[in-house]
């Protein structure tokens, strides 16, 4: 049976990141893999989704409408925008995070309030201060991992040698800093 992952965030967050670690261990445990990406103004702050499907044997990369079995939001606002693609019985883990848009930088817009309450209204939601357990662990870069760490929880894939993947894929240097966000993400809940 084919599962479906959708991450989106900001640019910025690492959602590439942590899509790419999330892909190479699906492949490494066996798994038929399929991503694709879209950075819609990534490097301005824009919207970053990536949809990753992985099974058996998996035909299209392609997350429609209804089709995640889980919701990975870096982002509160983005949560919201993608919740539409979330199965009936999928489960929304969300970031307790805000990042202001140009409208509501420029004043023309507040940042919306109750989203947490409209999301958990809507499907099983997981809320997660990433931003805060990466800054007890010394740096706030980590958030992508700790996000990736609840993913590894939620979808049952502690089987894959996750330590592996992060020595051959992350500098050495912040190796160890990030095997501790995967093992802080996968018991925050």
């Amino acid at each position: 049976m084919t599962k479906s992952i959708l991450l989106v965030g900001v640019g910025g967050q690492g959602t590439i990141l942590a899509s790419k670690l999330l892909t190479i261990g699906l492949m490494a445990a066996g798994y038929d893999v399929k991503m694709s990406e879209i950075h819609g103004m990534s490097q301005r702050g824009g919207s970053v989704s990536s949809q990753i499907r992985y099974g058996e044997k998996v035909e299209s990369p392609v997350i429609e409408a209804g089709g995640a079995d889980i919701l990975v939001a870096f982002e509160k606002m983005e949560a919201m925008r993608w919740i539409d693609y979330l199965k009936l019985d999928g489960k929304v883990i969300v970031n307790d995070y805000e990042i202001n848009s140009m409208p509501i930088l420029s004043g023309k817009i507040d940042y919306p309030k109750g989203i947490i309450d409209e999301l958990s209204s809507k499907a099983q939601t997981i809320v997660i201060n990433a931003a805060g357990h990466a800054e007890q662990l010394g740096n706030s870069k980590v958030m992508n991992i700790i996000l990736l760490g609840a993913i590894i929880k939620t979808m049952g894939l502690e089987h894959i040698d996750w330590e592996k993947i992060a020595r051959e894929n992350i500098k050495a240097s912040l190796v160890d800093i990030n095997l501790e966000a995967i093992k802080k993400g996968q018991v925050l809940f």
